[in-house]
């Protein structure tokens, strides 16, 4: 997955806080100003992201802020528990939640939210079988 953004720095710092993100490469401009590509890890995956460049990337622009996202970036984790502490920590490093945690009819333990750079990001776990 490779994301477009406006504020690349600002973006990092966030899935950093939101996501316990690690940074596993960067590439500046010169003057140190934007990210021309960063390789970054969370919840056991790697994505990329960089700023906009669109005097030499055309086909690709960022998200924009308002409006609906065309993509949903869903992320499984182990335990229901997971989801819950994933969308809080998002949430207070300042992601919108759109759908609260909850238990769902497809058995999981799911909720969503839009990060500050226009993406929706999907929790999931599945829930005990009863039985």
């Amino acid at each position: 997955m490779y994301l477009t953004v406006k504020s690349g720095l600002e973006a990092i710092d966030f899935y950093k806080k939101a996501f316990g993100a690690q940074v596993v490469y960067q590439e500046l401009t010169e003057d140190g100003t934007k990210v021309q590509h960063a390789a970054l890890s969370a919840f056991g995956g790697h994505f990329m992201l960089s700023d906009h460049f669109p005097d030499f990337i055309t086909d690709v622009a960022p998200r924009a802020t308002d409006g609906q996202a065309s993509i949903t970036i869903q992320i499984n984790l182990n335990s229901p528990l997971e989801v819950d502490g994933a969308i809080a920590r998002a949430q207070s490093a300042g992601a919108t939640v759109t759908m609260p945690p909850s238990d769902t009819f497809w058995v999981m333990r799911y909720g969503r939210l839009r990060d500050p750079y226009g993406y929706v990001w999907a929790f999931g776990a599945p829930l005990p079988l009863e039985g």
